[in-house]
């Protein structure tokens, strides 16, 4: 299976047990994000990253840039609890 189509499934299964309500709300605030531009100013598949420095665990602020002298960089985007 593709990863569009684990995707897919996951959209449909959620669907299903979200409310209509909050599927109304979330329609509605990613068409006013489709129509702010901001996927004009976002990066694309492929894009290179700009450089950039976050604190570690401990605060230390850690830069893109020394960490890809190690290898390969992944990024994770968590979005908190729900």
């Amino acid at each position: 299976m593709s990863l569009k189509q684990d995707i897919d499934n996951l959209k449909e299964q959620s669907s299903k047990s979200i409310p209509q309500e909050t599927l109304n709300i979330m329609s509605a605030d990613t068409e006013r994000l489709k129509k702010s531009g901001i996927i004009d100013h976002s990066l694309k598949a492929g894009d290179n990253v700009p450089f950039f420095s976050l604190p570690n665990a401990k605060g230390e602020l850690i830069s893109s840039s020394y960490l890809l002298t190690k290898g390969p960089l992944v990024l994770s985007f968590y979005r908190g609890g729900w």
